[in-house]
C-alpha cells in the first residue's frame, strides 16, 4: 500500500451494543466518509471489550480514531484534526438560539400573512411577527421555570423585588402572545405586554448601559448563553410597542 493510500485509511473505535449505539461514533464515521477517508470500523460490543480498549489506549472516552496509524483521539479532536469548525463550547456566548427563535417567527407571521391576507407584505404580518416571537420565547422559559427565574434574578429590577414575579413571566408573555396572534382580549393583552416589557427594557438598560455588567440574558431560557444586550433590550421594545399599537389601531383607529 502507498503512502497517499495509508493516509486516506482510518481506524475508528466505537461502541456498538444492544442497548448502546454511540452518536458519536457515527458522527465520526460520516465525517470521515465524507472527508474521503477509507474507515476500518470496529466496533466495542460490550462494557467490558469498551473498558478494557480504554486502558489499554490511555483514553477515558469513545470514539477514537486513528489516521495514518496516529491517534487523532475523539470526535471534538477529529473535527479539529480536519479543520472544521470550531466545536461548540456550552459556556460559549451566542446568539444563534434567539437568531433562530426570530427567524422561524419572521416566516411564519409571512406564512400566516399569506394564508390569510394573500400578501406577505401587510401590517398583520409585522404584528404576528412580533407576537409569535414572544411565543416562541415563553416556550424556551417554560422548559424550565425555575432555572430561568433564576437567571432573570441578576438583573431584573422588580423580580429582586418580588421574586414570585420571576416565575409568573413566562406565562405572562405567552398569554399576551397567544391573545395578540388571535387578535383577542386586547384589553388583557395588551396591559400585560406593555407591563412586562417596559420593567424588562428599564432592567436591561440599567444592567448593561448605565451599570456596564455582563451578564447572560434569560430571554431564552435559564440555560441560555446569550448575552444581555441589544437583543434583549429589542425584545422588551417589541412588547411595549405592541402594548401601546394594539389598543391605539383596535379602539381609536377602529380597525
Amino acid at each position: 500500500m502507498d503512502q497517499q493510500a495509508s493516509t486516506n485509511m482510518a481506524k475508528l473505535y466505537r461502541m456498538v451494543m444492544p442497548g448502546h449505539l454511540c452518536p458519536y461514533g457515527l458522527k465520526s464515521k460520516d465525517l470521515l466518509e465524507r472527508e474521503g477517508y477509507q474507515v476500518e470500523d470496529r466496533h466495542l460490543n460490550t462494557r467490558e471489550e469498551t473498558d478494557a480498549f480504554m486502558e489499554q489506549h490511555g483514553v477515558e472516552t469513545t470514539p477514537q480514531t486513528w489516521i495514518g496509524g496516529e491517534r487523532v483521539g475523539g470526535y471534538d479532536d477529529l473535527r479539529k484534526h480536519l479543520g472544521k469548525k470550531e466545536v461548540h463550547d456550552a459556556d460559549t456566548t451566542s446568539y444563534q438560539p434567539v437568531i433562530a427563535i426570530f427567524a422561524v417567527a419572521f416566516l411564519m407571521a409571512l406564512g400566516l400573512s399569506w394564508a390569510m391576507i394573500g400578501s406577505i407584505l401587510t401590517l398583520h404580518a409585522a404584528e404576528w411577527f412580533i407576537a409569535i416571537s414572544m411565543c416562541l420565547l415563553a416556550v424556551q422559559k417554560l422548559q424550565d421555570v425555575e432555572s430561568f427565574s433564576t437567571m432573570f434574578l441578576n438583573y431584573d429590577l422588580l423580580a429582586r423585588r418580588w421574586v414570585r414575579y420571576g416565575y409568573l413571566y413566562p406565562f405572562g408573555e405567552a398569554v399576551a402572545g397567544i391573545l395578540m396572534v388571535a387578535g383577542a382580549l386586547t384589553w388583557l393583552s395588551a396591559p400585560v405586554a406593555l407591563f412586562i416589557g417596559t420593567v424588562g427594557a428599564v432592567s436591561v438598560f440599567k444592567a448593561v448601559y448605565v451599570d456596564k455588567r455582563e451578564l447572560k440574558c434569560a430571554c431564552v431560557g435559564g440555560d441560555s448563553n446569550v448575552p444581555l444586550g441589544f437583543i434583549s433590550l429589542t425584545e422588551n421594545l417589541m412588547m411595549m410597542f405592541m402594548g401601546i399599537w394594539m389598543p391605539i389601531k383596535i379602539f381609536a383607529l377602529g380597525w
